[in-house]
């Protein structure tokens, strides 16, 4: 008997979730798949009791090589949920502070009988390494620059929930793109949908090259908003930048910055997105997180039913993305 997901396909990585391409040969079906999934996770999240008995004997590792309050929090919430056992990684009082080496960490870990690591690291590449290594699944909790899949998804369960489905809507992605991996992972799951993207940022906020992102670049922020569906935030992520890349906080926020009177040019009917940290009064007035078309808490709830389902999927179902597994 094959360990649940491990059946062979077309595309993608059958046991792990490491990228958005890891969803199928059909990516916009592996996101329809989660997001069906979620529906019932929701459900359960609402109810007095919101524990189910589906991953009872499963044990979740979160190994997070990076602080992080919302993704290991809901990822720990999820598996518990679930009624799976969970063991956290903690570096400041690990053998890690000792010299040990990533592979020795993953390998001990694997030694105490774990059936899926949730990875955080700050260098891209790590979680697929891990799962080069690991036997059991492994899950990108967010990866350097590279992706964070589990926040694409929950991104889209929000517009869906809140707009009533991503493809034909009008996403302007804006802030710091070039060190974004939940941009990257946005990206790929919102054109994947069907919708119109647009990153907003300096040119040194961009990556290096676009080549290959199906998307639109504006620099001025105004001539966009009005024709926007999704304003989705992105913070200044300071501790990856090696240089100066804008003049200052003051004139980013300047040009940059949703502002009271930016988020007054955006459509009624618009969303507020931000994966958060938020640096209020930076990439969003304090008052405008608190406007009726801001979906930043509702991000947060989901995230947990999102996560729920991909751990199910993964350790749960016995099939795989896109396709029946062999076991």
């Amino acid at each position: 008997m094959s360990r649940p997901g491990s059946g062979a396909r077309r595309h993608g990585d059958p046991r792990n979730l490491i990228s958005i391409g890891d969803l199928g040969p059909d990516v916009a079906d592996g996101i329809e798949e989660v997001m069906r999934l979620t529906d019932s996770f929701v459900e359960v999240s609402e109810r007095a009791i919101p524990k189910v008995p589906t991953l009872r004997g499963r044990t979740v590792v979160s190994l997070f090589f990076e602080d992080s309050t919302r993704t290991r929090l809901s990822f720990e919430t999820a598996a518990k949920r679930l009624s799976a056992d969970t063991m956290t990684f903690s570096v400041g009082t690990s053998s890690v502070k000792k010299g040990e080496s990533l592979r020795d960490t993953v390998e001990t870990i694997e030694a105490m009988g774990v059936d899926a690591i949730v990875v955080r690291h700050a260098s891209s590449g790590v979680p697929r390494q891990v799962a080069q290594w690991a036997e059991a699944s492994v899950i990108n909790a967010g990866d350097g620059w590279h992706e964070h899949p589990t926040q694409a998804l929950l991104d889209c369960y929000t517009i869906r929930q809140r707009a009533g489905g991503v493809a034909g809507k009008r996403i302007a992605i804006v802030g710091d793109v070039k060190h974004s991996r939940v941009a990257r992972s946005d990206v790929g799951a919102f054109t994947a949908l069907g919708a119109e993207v647009t990153l907003v940022a300096p040119p040194t906020l961009l990556p290096p090259s676009l080549d290959g992102w199906p998307v639109k670049v504006s620099h001025d922020l105004d001539s966009v908003l009005a024709s926007t569906d999704v304003c989705y935030l992105l913070r200044m992520q300071r501790e990856r930048m090696s240089e100066a890349l804008v003049p200052s906080l003051r004139e980013y926020t300047a040009l940059y910055g949703l502002t009271a009177r930016r988020a007054d040019l955006l459509p009624e009917h618009a969303l507020i997105m931000h994966p958060g940290p938020m640096n209020r009064g930076v990439e969003i007035a304090a008052e405008v997180a608190e406007r009726q078309g801001a979906v930043i808490v509702d991000q947060v709830r989901n995230g947990v039913a999102v996560r729920m389902a991909v751990l199910f999927l993964l350790l749960g179902s016995g099939t795989e993305w896109g396709g029946e597994s062999d076991r």
